[in-house]
């Protein structure tokens, strides 16, 4: 706790005040560390691209191994620079290119599940989607190992209107009635705790185990489900593009919305694959030996509580 402060406010928070182009430099250093004599994750990293493009050759995907670096140690560089970042830049440097979607939901009343993945840089979606749109936003996810860091990092993300809440206890915080429609954002291509409660499909060549929160939590509230990919325009500069998935979730079979939004990720992970989090383990869960069995059960679960 003691040391956590420490860094806290004697390193991380002077160094998230200095300039992007500066802390860039700072990260540029930190990328030759990690591609030629400290390689983070290298496994992880190496056995999820073979996986993933088993058809590439190990030369080409050690360039994209390397552009994952790159872009990694950007993130980081940004990632410091959003705990302090200024509203009038975080509002210069991501914008959303089609703002009418989400505009025209929220003049219906309809609240919303924003759903996509850990796709170019998602930390300053959470600090600015308040801003972005005419939403009460709203993000859901697992709170960090370190309560220290828990509470510092959230308390950053949520200066402009985010409400950070957790996956056990989003009903009870969506329940709060608001003076606007409701925002939630979902970033679904973590690796699901249980494989078994999972939604199973090919995706990136391999056997995956999808969450399948965004489905459920779709028909369970009733709420439009939007898709976004986040497009990188420039260094330190991004552009969020919106898709809706439906805006009536409850007449879509099981399944449906899980595929639909998984598909749109790996599409863009297959155009520019360096722009994704290759250094989590998300092929940790072994298929079940019974899926056939398995999918037929929750289909009839799903079936029984929300089409019944």
């Amino acid at each position: 706790m003691i040391l956590a402060a420490f860094a806290y406010y004697v390193f991380v928070i002077p160094l998230s005040l200095l300039p992007l182009p500066i802390l860039y430099v700072f990260t540029d250093f930190f990328y030759l560390i990690i591609i030629s004599i400290v390689p983070y994750r290298k496994k992880v990293i190496d056995q999820n691209l073979k996986r993933s493009f088993p058809d590439l050759s190990d030369k080409e995907r050690n360039k994209i191994k390397r552009k994952f670096y790159r872009h990694f140690t950007n993130i980081l560089a940004e990632g410091i620079k959003n705990l302090s970042i200024s509203k009038a830049s975080l509002k210069r440097r991501f914008k959303v290119q089609n703002p009418e979607l989400m505009e025209e939901l929220a003049s219906k009343g309809r609240n919303v599940l924003l759903v996509s993945g850990h796709y170019n840089n998602w930390e300053w979606l959470i600090t600015s989607q308040a801003l972005l749109f005419p939403f009460e936003a709203y993000g859901i996810g697992m709170p960090l190992s370190s309560k220290f860091w828990d509470k510092k990092v959230n308390q950053r993300r949520s200066r402009f209107g985010m409400n950070v809440i957790h996956a056990g206890n989003y009903r009870e915080a969506l329940a709060k009635e608001t003076s606007l429609p409701k925002a939630v954002l979902v970033l679904s291509d973590q690796s699901p705790g249980d494989s078994r409660r999972s939604y199973w499909m090919q995706f990136l060549n391999q056997p995956t185990a999808v969450l399948f929160g965004a489905e459920m939590m779709a028909n369970e509230l009733d709420y439009a489900v939007v898709y976004f990919t986040t497009h990188q325009k420039k260094r330190g500069y991004y552009e969020m593009k919106l898709e809706l998935i439906t805006d009536q979730a409850k007449t879509l079979s099981w399944g449906e919305i899980t595929e639909k939004h998984a598909r749109l990720l790996e599409k863009e992970i297959l155009e520019k694959p360096q722009h994704w989090l290759w250094s989590h383990k998300r092929w940790k869960r072994e298929v079940p030996e019974d899926l056939d069995q398995l999918k037929q059960l929750q289909i009839e679960k799903f079936t029984t509580k929300y089409r019944s």
